[in-house]
């Protein structure tokens, strides 16, 4: 069993005080750091039940914050909920029963956990990923543009969807994402969407289409374009922002505020609906091509694969020309062990099996009580990363991991459409 530890009895360090504690956990696990499980709550969605929390948990942060159906890793990105916890969003590092921020760590020691480059440029780990569980699709939204996010002092968002198949033994109740518009689709028709928000279902999926999820695939989704998720549970490599704006009035009967729609606009523009259109990227919405563009499916790494186990892209692609995130997933056969070397920091999640990386276990569990440390993530600093860090598989099943980076991490990434080669 792994060790227990609760978010209400750790021992929290101080962000000036977590230096030796830092260098002996680097120690201990050769540059690798345990995260402990990292949970947000969304008031105005519903759980899919399916990202191994604990059912009495579903709650516990409270029926008024809504259930949990989010789990974010290596985060030091904070979640933007109304009533949050003051570190909600943000991962921790637990090491000798103690347990300190990430983001605190990496302003301790930023060359050796991100690399200079990354830290020297935007003064953090700017992206970070997560699971999104959720039990029917949620309101057709966007992310706002870095241009846009700056307004109100934010960042953009763009994001990337993989569906891993371990995670999703069902559909729930709508496994389809309508994304983008229609082509011919015209400002004025979600101009009057807008208007007739208090009217009930404002009518605005009438003007998109929805695409049928499919068990390990993807999509890239740049900001400033609609999309309403559906109910496949999705692990989300992303920039590390938190804005959105949801254009949806009515989900399965259920209202959508206006405030959730401009909550990352100037107050003084929130009744201004030409503004508010604007912040849509029109050209990537009504896109002829969106498929072509923006769907992917894994793409395998020959030079990182081998004998027994197997490395593929599944988040790649640029955003406006900018390599912003990527991700891959490392599968090993039973008995396999590999020496995984990167040119960056990543966080790695265990979607299936046991093992080792490193020093460190690996396992993925059935079920987690909240407040619990599991066996199944960890951070790889840029440091272990760039020198090589064993993987074995211990297990009787095939040992598979995700793990995401930050920008400008690989000079071979793939481009979107690449998979069709």
């Amino acid at each position: 069993m792994p060790p227990v530890a609760d978010r209400h009895t750790t021992p929290i360090l101080k962000s000036d005080s977590v230096g030796s504690l830092l260098n002996a956990a680097l120690e201990a696990g050769e540059g690798i750091l345990r995260l402990a499980p990292n949970w947000v709550p969304r008031s105005f969605l519903h759980p899919g039940k399916r990202i191994k929390l604990a059912p009495g948990d579903w709650y516990a942060f409270g029926a008024h914050r809504g259930g949990i159906d989010e789990r974010w890793f290596a985060s030091t990105t904070e979640a933007a909920n109304e009533n949050r916890e003051p570190d909600e969003g943000l991962s921790y590092i637990v090491f000798d029963h103690q347990r300190f921020l990430l983001k605190d760590a990496i302003d301790e020691q930023s060359e050796l956990l991100i690399g200079e480059e990354i830290y020297s440029k935007f003064g953090r780990w700017p992206v970070y990923s997560k699971f999104f569980d959720n039990m029917g699709p949620i309101p057709h939204h966007m992310h706002q543009s870095a241009e846009d996010a700056a307004l109100v002092g934010q960042e953009g968002k763009p994001e990337a969807y993989y569906f891993p198949p371990q995670y999703n033994n069902v559909d729930n109740h709508f496994a389809y994402t309508f994304m983008g518009l229609e082509p011919g689709t015209t400002p004025a028709q979600i101009r009057r969407c807008l208007e007739n928000w208090d009217q009930g279902d404002n009518g605005i999926l009438d003007l998109s289409r929805a695409y049928r999820l499919k068990r390990g695939t993807g999509w890239l989704i740049p900001p400033g374009v609609l999309h309403a998720p559906g109910s496949l549970c999705t692990y989300e490599p992303q920039w590390g922002s938190d804005v959105f704006g949801m254009f949806q009035s009515l989900v399965e009967g259920r209202e959508v505020p206006w405030a959730l729609l401009v909550k990352d606009m100037p107050t003084e523009k929130h009744q201004d609906l030409d503004f508010i259109v604007g912040q849509l990227d029109w050209e990537k919405n009504v896109d002829t091509h969106f498929v072509q563009n923006n769907y992917l499916e894994p793409i395998i790494d020959t030079s990182c694969s081998g004998e027994g186990f197997t490395d593929r892209w599944i988040t790649y692609g640029r955003i406006d020309g900018a390599q912003l995130f990527s991700a891959k997933e490392l599968t090993l056969l039973p008995g396999a062990k590999c020496m995984l070397q990167d040119p960056g920091a990543s966080g790695w999640i265990t979607v299936q099996g046991r093992g080792r990386i490193g020093k460190l276990p690996l396992q993925t569990p059935a079920m987690i009580h909240f407040g619990h440390l599991t066996e199944d993530e960890v951070f790889i600093s840029c440091d272990a990363a760039r020198r090589g860090v064993e993987v074995e598989n211990l297990g009787s099943e095939p040992l598979v991991g995700l793990r995401y980076f930050g920008p400008d991490t690989f000079a071979n990434l793939p481009d979107v459409g690449d998979h069709r080669q």
